[in-house]
């Protein structure tokens, strides 16, 4: 694990590393592409992971209804997979979930072991026609989708434990 990694809400500075890290997923296939323009449109709903000056780690959260949101574009940069940054990513992304008291988190991977390593089960993808109504519409393998819906329920934040990203 490394340990001077650090967890935070993306800034808008941080849009240029956020866009090289998922192209370089993108052009594999394992992740759809994100504009500039979008990453900087959502940049409230991205965590970043850091060490020392490098932004090495990304994920989002993408609301997909009253009770549910999304984890996207996690990815963790060469050189820094397996050192436990993408746990600590999806648990920065849980609390943000707890926090806005949404109490199921869904995530589309080629990894399940990974999410299922942090709590997450593997489920019937068609249990989230908001995904499929969002995102899949415009996905190249719509009709041939290869990957795993994997969800989370967790215990939203009581009301005193809520906080907004700006007051972390």
């Amino acid at each position: 694990m490394v340990m001077s990694v650090l967890c935070r809400p993306a800034i808008p500075e941080d849009v240029e590393g956020l866009y090289e890290l998922i192209q370089g997923y993108a052009a594999k296939g394992i992740m759809l592409p994100r504009s500039r323009e979008a990453l900087s449109r959502n940049i409230d709903t991205f965590i970043v992971a850091q060490d020392g000056e490098q932004l090495i780690g990304c994920g989002s959260l993408c609301r997909l209804g009253s009770d549910l949101v999304e984890i996207r574009s996690l990815g963790i940069a060469d050189g820094f997979k397996g050192q436990g940054i993408g746990s600590k990513l999806v648990d920065a992304l849980i609390e943000e979930a707890k926090l806005q008291g949404i109490p199921k988190v869904m995530a589309l991977t080629y990894e399940a072991a990974f999410f299922q390593k942090n709590g997450f089960r593997i489920v019937d993808k068609e249990i989230f026609p908001e995904k499929v109504w969002t995102d899949c519409v415009n996905c190249p393998k719509q009709q041939c989708c290869d990957e795993i819906a994997v969800v989370r329920i967790i215990e939203p934040a009581q009301e005193n434990e809520r906080l907004s990203f700006a007051q972390m």
